[in-house]
């Protein structure tokens, strides 16, 4: 009896074992996987980051240069603003007359000397003014030749006096030019215009700007007589005309 009874309870274990081991061996099964993954994911080198494109980099590089000039032309506009300036101003005081012969019809000498007033009304820019000559003209027709002038400064809020002699040499007029200079010398007023050209440039501390055109007419009637030479009085003095 004993012998019978053993002989179920031996095969019953033997089942359990079989049992034991096939869940061990379904226990490995299921854990190797994980097992290699991780193994295999330890193994792999670290990934690089991604490095933006060349084209998204001169996209960034454009903006960053139009943002910057765009402030730089705003930082411009707002100096110029505030530091922006007047026109010069130019007043005829005085005039002489050491010369003046038509005789001729096609040529004509004259001698003459104009004292005028150069003021800058500015506050916090001077004028710089460069290459810069001067001539007399009668019904549009200059009279003298064209005179070199030294450069000019003005500080701000600053007037200067010049008081250049032009003329002293042949110039070629029209017929018409030299009749009405004869006809208005004998009726002993003449009207003429002192004319100043050339280039201006404003300065603001640091700031400077460009070189504009100066173009300067200054319309004066002068008391003429035939026969007599040296200061003339001027029938009045109005301002001159700037136009940059």
């Amino acid at each position: 009896m004993a012998g019978e009874g053993e002989g179920p309870r031996e095969n019953l274990t033997g089942q359990d074992q079989n049992d034991g081991d096939t869940k061990k061996n379904k226990g490995v099964e299921t854990e190797s996987p994980i097992r290699d993954h991780r193994h295999h994911q330890r193994g792999q080198p670290p990934r690089r980051r991604s490095r933006p494109p060349p084209q998204a980099l001169r996209c960034s590089l454009c903006l960053f240069l139009v943002a910057l000039l765009l402030l730089m032309g705003i930082t411009t506009l707002i100096v110029w603003l505030v530091y922006r300036p007047h026109r010069p101003r130019f007043n005829v005081q005085a005039a002489a007359v050491y010369e003046l012969n038509a005789t001729a019809l096609t040529t004509i000498t004259a001698s003459m000397q104009f004292t005028v007033a150069a003021r800058n009304p500015n506050k916090r820019s001077s004028a710089e003014f460069r290459n810069i000559y001067a001539f007399v003209s009668f019904r549009d027709q200059a009279i003298t030749a064209n005179t070199p002038l030294p450069d000019l400064n003005l500080a701000a809020k600053s007037t200067v006096v010049i008081s250049p002699i032009l003329g002293g040499g042949f110039v070629p007029i029209s017929p018409e030019v030299s009749s009405g200079l004869a006809m208005a010398e004998a009726y002993g007023l003449v009207p003429m215009r002192w004319i100043l050209q050339g280039r201006l440039r404003w300065r603001s501390g640091v700031f400077k700007s460009g070189f504009y055109g100066i173009y300067v007419k200054c319309d004066v009637m002068v008391g003429l007589k035939p026969g007599l030479a040296g200061q003339v009085p001027l029938l009045g003095a109005p301002d001159c005309a700037v136009d940059l």
